[in-house]
């Protein structure tokens, strides 16, 4: 069995190719969140309230999964309420996108996957919570995450808060620099961590507007850089998980992990659900904030960057 060249398994629903047709703006949205980063129904409820909030900034969302085997761009109601209530749904990531196609099974996209088949269909701006990036020991594991190396190879510009915290910080922008992926603080030159305003770590780039932003896209075109830009969006002070009790959990969760021997892909999971429990929910609620502002400095993004806006 074969398929021809111009073939694409990529289907683009139709309200967001209509939107990219007419040059309006896109959002690119990740599915983990929904199936695999918050409880239920919260999922559903999030998933709903980010899409409505572009659409209601005059943005067209273009959540990003794998339906019964076929990877969408722009999830119509029916496939948006499977990612957040179906028991089948896998999660994955770059390399696991062949084996759910072949498999015809569902599978909620992480930020590798979501950047990739967002660019596949034209979509540029893409709005997530945290990246994946280097893993605490990966001198000894060489344990990083897949959406470093994605971001190296797709022209791209996401919008997020940093890395996740419980990740090794220092190392993942090392990884960036050398994979030659642009980092820019949004307002400031201090890189966030995630559930918190700063990582304790800096950046060189900074821009203060959606239109420096655009007009790094457009530089890194005329260029003919093959590599994301990330925008890195700090949450406000008052919306940040208290630093101490972020700083005594993610000890805590550490620790339970090497107890348990936990490596590889089974550690964010675990790390983040210990975060959720051990916080009484407050990183959950500080994840869904950096999200909704992930989305709305994208939605304001794309607004610049589209011409037919």
């Amino acid at each position: 069995m074969s398929r021809s060249a111009t073939e694409t398994a990529v289907i683009t629903s139709a309200e967001v190719a209509d939107a990219l047709a007419a040059g309006r703006p896109v959002v690119a949205l990740e599915s983990t969140i929904i199936a695999h980063g918050l409880p239920r129904p919260r999922n559903l409820e999030v998933a709903l309230e980010l899409e409505d909030g572009l659409r209601a900034a005059g943005v067209t969302p273009a959540t990003v999964g794998v339906v019964d085997g076929v990877p969408r761009v722009g999830l119509d109601p029916a496939a948006l309420e499977r990612m957040a209530t179906g028991d089948d749904v896998s999660k994955a990531s770059v390399r696991d996108l062949p084996v759910a196609v072949a498999a015809k099974s569902s599978a909620a996209t992480t930020v590798a996957a979501t950047a990739y088949l967002a660019r596949r269909a034209g979509v540029r701006v893409f709005a997530t919570g945290g990246l994946g990036g280097v893993h605490r020991g990966a001198a000894a594991t060489f344990d990083e995450s897949a959406d470093l190396p994605t971001l190296a190879r797709t022209p791209i510009t996401v919008v997020c808060a940093g890395v996740k915290s419980i990740l090794d910080v220092a190392a993942t922008l090392e990884r960036l620099e050398t994979l030659g992926v642009t980092v820019v603080g949004y307002g400031t030159h201090r890189f966030p961590g995630f559930y918190l305003t700063e990582s304790g770590h800096t950046v060189d780039a900074r821009a203060d507007d959606p239109g420096t932003v655009a007009a790094m896209m457009a530089a890194a075109d005329d260029l003919g850089l093959p590599s994301a830009i990330v925008v890195a969006n700090p949450l406000p002070p008052a919306e940040q998980l208290d630093p101490e009790l972020h700083d005594r959990v993610l000890d805590e969760a550490l620790a339970e992990a090497a107890r348990r021997g936990l490596h590889g892909k089974p550690v964010t999971p675990f790390l983040l659900d210990y975060f959720q429990r051990a916080s009484k929910g407050a990183s959950l609620e500080a994840n869904i904030r950096a999200v909704r502002s992930n989305a709305a400095l994208a939605a304001r993004i794309a607004q610049v960057w589209s011409p037919g806006r």
